[in-house]
């Protein structure tokens, strides 16, 4: 087992068992290595039945990108066993420490295999709905560096999505309220995703293509957050609403057990 392997197998083992690791100093990998180990711990997975559901994009505000030192978006895998329901209950021992946070996800409507232009991207999404991402870094205290995040698949665990609509006009600067207990705990708003979220597709497409890779129709693309994490902790009660309540694009929930 070379390096690459034996990287990806410690990773996959950890989210497995629900336990820490030391995270890799920055010099350990390049980030292209980084971006072979996260695939290779996919791989694992979809070996085991999971089936690979789309993709997620991080450091999508300017903020994240000035504070980790990059000029660029990076990017994770989704697969089928992450989707939690939206109104479900999701089971914080399915997880090593969680945080949640306010997102947009897109389903594709065409295959997305070349770079797409700004005025190409709505052409291939079939609907887009509010969503919640559950990041749960496999790494002791969620520190880590650059390379060490992208090799741990962007911290990705689980999803919440809510219901789907087919009207993108009112994306580009939507509030965005997150909710413990029905007290906020973030407010913000789309904008804080590349300006706006239709642009999240078109990095998508082309990290991909760079990537080699393409996203087939039906294919998942969460946008990357709106607003920052939050920890969770039992009992509580999560909700998250992007846009009015009348005119919104409408809202999504789970209960944490």
């Amino acid at each position: 087992m070379n390096r690459i392997e034996q990287a990806a197998a410690l990773l996959d083992d950890a989210a497995r068992e629900r336990r820490e690791v030391d995270p890799y100093p920055a010099d350990a990998f390049t980030l292209a290595q980084a971006y072979e180990i996260q695939r290779a711990s996919i791989r694992r997975r979809i070996d085991r039945g999971e089936r690979m559901k789309g993709v997620k994009l991080g450091f999508t505000s300017r903020a994240k990108m000035i504070q980790m030192g990059v000029d660029s978006l990076i990017w994770g895998l989704l697969t089928d066993a992450m989707i939690e329901e939206d109104g479900g209950i999701v089971d914080l021992a399915r997880y090593i420490h969680p945080r949640v946070e306010p997102e947009l996800c897109f389903v594709t409507r065409r295959d997305i295999d070349a770079p797409l232009t700004a005025l190409e991207a709505a052409d291939h999404l079939e609907a887009v709905a509010p969503a919640m991402e559950i990041i749960d870094s496999r790494y002791r205290d969620f520190k880590f560096s650059l390379q060490a995040v992208v090799a741990d698949n962007c911290s990705s665990a689980g999803l919440v999505v809510g219901a789907w609509s087919r009207d993108f006009s009112g994306l580009a600067n939507a509030g965005v309220r997150m909710q413990f207990d029905g007290r906020d705990v973030q407010i913000g708003s789309t904008a804080a995703i590349l300006g706006h979220p239709l642009r999240s597709v078109v990095q998508a497409s082309r990290l991909l293509n760079a990537a080699g890779m393409s996203l087939p129709a039906g294919s998942l693309i969460m946008a990357g957050a709106a607003a920052a994490a939050e920890p969770l902790r039992p009992g509580l009660h999560v909700q998250c609403q992007i846009g009015g309540e009348a005119s919104g694009l409408g809202r999504v929930a789970f209960n944490v057990r």
